[in-house]
């Protein structure tokens, strides 16, 4: 398969898994702490991508070190618990719709401290995507008044962090493997997600009832497949394409959390519908070929 459809099924697969992970952390939510299910679930996918990808490390050279700690506290660490704070407050499918800034951010961020350039029609593919996550946000804003926009806050920190990561990441490491980068990110986050867990007192309050247990199967498939699987998909998709082709799976993620939280009893309204499309479109745009980056 080339690179051009590779990219394309790399892009649906990841949409597919990360659209399902917001449903995946509400239910999670349900006998577990926001704190609890970010620490745990980046525990559980560090100890599973190092069981299978240790060997791996070797082809690391120690000045790339200092990109993949700062890739993997911005690109991992800190979203796993801001988004388990802002999908305690606000509806799932709101939180996936907020994360479709990443690729506003990844093209700013880009083009200003990295050196990037994108052609005119990828600019306005993210424009329109952006446009339809606005009209997303407003309509959810409508529908649900009660629900506190102030953790919206905490997904728009995250998709920084997400645009900052594909940007070192297609700068710095795109000579790595999407394995190897990723098993390296989860090696340096297995100490601070012990620790944060020793230090919340999870050992001694945590509650052990069905509820609870089940909150642990619903972490455990969020980070084997959301953050695990999903990461070496998408590290890999960094590599095959733009920094901006890559970050625009955020614009497919709302549309399958939309899906979901209609399933759970979450509203949607044909306004959503129409702005869904615009989202598509702006995928379709964001797929055109960009200029070549300036000198490094």
């Amino acid at each position: 398969m080339d690179n051009n459809k590779k990219k394309w099924l790399y892009l649906i697969v990841l949409a597919l898994i990360w659209g399902s992970s917001f449903i995946l952390m509400k239910k999670a939510l349900l006998g577990l702490s926001p704190i609890q299910v970010g620490a745990f679930r980046v525990l559980i996918a560090a100890v599973v991508l190092v069981l299978i990808g240790f060997k791996n490390l070797k082809n690391i050279h120690k000045k790339q070190w200092n990109h993949i700690i700062v890739t993997s506290f911005l690109g991992t660490f800190f979203p796993a618990f801001l988004f388990a704070f802002a999908v305690q407050k606000i509806d799932s499918s709101v939180a996936a719709i907020l994360n479709s800034l990443t690729p506003l951010n990844t093209l700013v961020i880009g083009t200003v401290l990295y050196g990037f350039v994108f052609g005119k029609r990828q600019f306005v593919g993210v424009l329109i995507g952006l446009i339809g996550t606005v009209l997303l946000i407003l309509k959810g804003a409508e529908l649900h008044p009660s629900q506190d926009y102030f953790y919206a806050v905490f997904v728009i920190v995250s998709s920084i962090g997400y645009a900052f990561n594909v940007n070192i990441l297609k700068r710095h490491l795109d000579d790595l493997s999407a394995m190897t980068v990723t098993v390296a990110q989860f090696v340096l986050l297995i100490v601070p997600a012990v620790l944060v867990i020793y230090f919340t007192g999870f050992f001694t309050t945590f509650n052990w009832e069905v509820s609870s247990l089940e909150s642990f199967v619903y972490v455990a498939i969020l980070a084997v497949l959301g953050t695990g699987v999903a990461k070496v998909l998408f590290n890999n998709l960094v590599k095959i394409s733009t920094p901006v082709f890559s970050s625009s799976v955020t614009y497919l993620i709302p549309i399958v959390a939309i899906i979901w939280g209609v399933w759970d009893g979450e509203r949607l309204s044909v306004v959503q519908i129409g702005a869904a499309v615009l989202i598509m479109l702006g995928v379709y745009l964001v797929n055109g070929k960009p200029k070549k980056s300036v000198s490094k």
